[in-house]
């Protein structure tokens, strides 16, 4: 199956959708934006897809970074063989390139268009373009680890029950990016720790061991989190050393709160 013919779609995503669809071994994306890159994330399967190999700007790539549900994701599909990210500093409009098709994303208000090469030559010409800028380009060094990977060592490290509230607070949030509208995902690891009650050693280890992030940064965000009283802390004796820190919520209003609740009620315990 080929898409040789213009398409017009609700959105990016159907579009996005169709030339994962028709591509049989790989699917070159080139200069999408932040919008049709997390669009991509959602639509790419980790099984019986073209491998896509994304030729994107880099300030596009590190704006995807900075919001660890792209990121996990984008590693996920990484780590799985299904994306490879390239840098690439081109005005080309968005492109969708296999060897058999060129397809120009256009996205206006009132839904997408995908509007199809139909010059064989021409085709052909702009599949080795890519393909040889793609050869050419240096990777994109993507740290944030994948979000199976992150669920999986969270669950084998303080259990499922830990695992499965940080898998509701993320899927409750549009963004994990911590840029004043959301909570970034050491916060979210922090106060799934306390509702479940873990020791901040704990939590801390776990999130440096997996890639998330040192653990100065998170006794740094859990100093700032007890500050702005969304966590309180109880001192755990331990048998040789200083005693370890038991994490606890610190607002009846986050005690109350599900999982799927908790970043929204943090939230609304930080604005004030």
């Amino acid at each position: 199956m080929t898409f040789d013919k213009n398409r017009f779609e609700p959105a990016v995503a159907d579009i996005l959708r169709r030339a994962i669809d028709a591509a049989d071994d790989e699917l070159y994306v080139v200069n999408p934006d932040v919008t049709v890159l997390e669009n991509l994330l959602d639509e790419l399967g980790m099984d019986d897809e073209p491998v896509v190999k994304l030729l994107a700007a880099d300030a596009t790539l590190k704006e995807m970074a900075r919001d660890f549900k792209l990121a996990s994701a984008a590693a996920d599909l990484r780590d799985a063989g299904r994306l490879d990210l390239r840098v690439y500093e081109g005005t080309d409009n968005t492109l969708l390139v296999t060897e058999e098709s060129v397809v120009a994303v256009v996205a206006t208000g009132d839904g997408a268009a995908g509007l199809a090469a139909d010059d064989d030559s021409f085709i052909g010409d702009a599949y080795e373009e890519y393909a040889t800028a793609f050869a050419d380009s240096e990777a994109f060094g993507l740290r944030t680890p994948g979000i199976t990977e992150v669920q999986e060592s969270l669950a084998g490290s303080l259990g499922d029950d830990t695992a499965s509230d940080f898998d509701g607070v993320l899927s409750s949030m549009e963004t994990a990016r911590g840029d004043g509208d959301d909570l970034d995902e050491v916060t979210v690891s922090l106060l799934v720790a306390a509702k479940n009650e873990e020791l901040l050693y704990d939590i801390s280890k776990w999130g440096e061991d997996v890639g998330i992030a040192s653990k100065a940064t998170f006794s740094r965000t859990k100093s700032e989190l007890e500050e702005a009283g969304l966590l309180g802390t109880e001192k755990v004796p331990i048998d040789v050393g200083r005693p370890r820190l038991r994490l606890k919520l610190g607002d009846d209003r986050l005690r109350e709160a599900s999982a799927g609740e908790l970043a929204s009620v943090a939230q609304s315990v930080l604005a004030k």
